[in-house]
């Protein structure tokens, strides 16, 4: 098999998520007790990639105290810093430098590009298998939605082949949308302009349709998400805590008092304390925050270390932020 190398896109400063982000990027929000990046790197692992670059912008000095070079993952991890935003396809051209593939002549070995906000149950190696069965310059993983209105939809044609890309348009002609992962052979990569501001979605995709490339869509209907808002999030991190068959998550060291309630996949983090009589339901309470007794909180985000008073009622609040 063909070494399976990737690049994760976790520049972005996620203003949807708003103050969640205020200090922390988007893609370092904790989802079911751990950062958001972490689930998509053991995806990529999962999948036989040995390789894998963080393309970082916004507070990207965040990432690699935590992450390191991978040893404790599995796979080997490298990062690629913007001083500037590049946009996705100037993100994909600069981390594309630091694979180890760098310099190799193999231009159709396959590099899959995630987006930093998708959690997606997709079968990544079917994807692969896919690409390499087609002989395509670039394979997108595609999805349905009910309403394509927010998304890229994608037009195929009878052979599977993208027809053509519709970017957010009040009718779009399909349901079928990006799903933002895609597999690029490298070679085409290379063509994208090192150093320039550019939008893969918006520029590179409809050249490379422009210019004849080999584009296929490979559509996978199961579990996804774009964890773009507060409330996505809280959703994303109960899915995961119920697909452990979990009622909800307690971290190590949290404390939780014998007459609280907590469920609805809520999480519990480390060394937090739950206050008699306390209910929590679907909310994360950060690290070494405190909920008095007797609150009650439903669908909430508490932050590492606050402290939220007793008999306090919220519904969609943030605390500490």
């Amino acid at each position: 098999m063909v070494n399976r190398s990737a690049i994760l896109l976790v520049g972005g400063r996620g203003t949807r998520l708003q103050p969640l982000t205020n200090n922390t990027p988007k893609p370092m929000l904790q989802v079911a007790g751990v950062p958001f990046t972490e689930h998509q790197i053991l995806k990529a692992r999962d999948a036989g990639i040995s390789e894998i670059v963080l393309a970082t912008s916004f507070k990207a000095e965040l990432f690699e105290p935590y992450f390191g070079d991978g040893a404790d993952f599995g796979i080997s991890i490298k990062y690629a810093v913007e001083e500037v935003a590049l946009g996705t396809g100037g993100a994909i051209s600069n981390a594309a430098q630091v694979l180890s593939s760098a310099n190799e002549s193999n231009g159709r070995a396959p590099i899959a590009i995630f987006n930093g906000d998708v959690l997606s149950g997709h079968d990544l190696n079917a994807q692969f298998e896919f690409h390499e069965a087609k002989g395509a310059d670039v394979t997108l993983y595609l999805t349905k939605v009910e309403d394509a209105r927010a998304y890229g939809a994608v037009e195929l044609d009878d052979f599977g082949k993208v027809s053509a890309f519709n970017e957010k348009m009040e009718n779009p002609p399909t349901n079928t949308i990006n799903a933002g992962c895609y597999i690029f052979n490298r070679d085409v990569i290379n063509t994208i302009p090192f150093g320039k501001v550019i939008s893969v979605e918006r520029e590179t995709f409809p050249k490379l349709l422009n210019d004849g490339a080999k584009v296929f869509g490979f559509i996978d209907t199961s579990y996804w998400l774009d964890i773009g808002t507060p409330a996505a999030l809280l959703k994303a991190s109960r899915d995961l805590v119920f697909e452990k068959k979990l009622e909800f998550l307690a971290l190590e060291g949290s404390k939780i008092s014998p007459s609280a309630k907590v469920n609805g996949g809520s999480v519990i983090g480390r060394a937090a304390q739950i206050g008699d009589a306390a209910q929590i339901s679907g909310s994360v309470i950060g690290d070494g925050a405190k909920v008095g007794a007797g609150a009650n909180l439903l669908n909430c985000f508490v932050a590492e270390g606050f402290e939220v008073p007793g008999h306090v009622i919220a519904e969609n609040n943030f605390f500490g932020y």
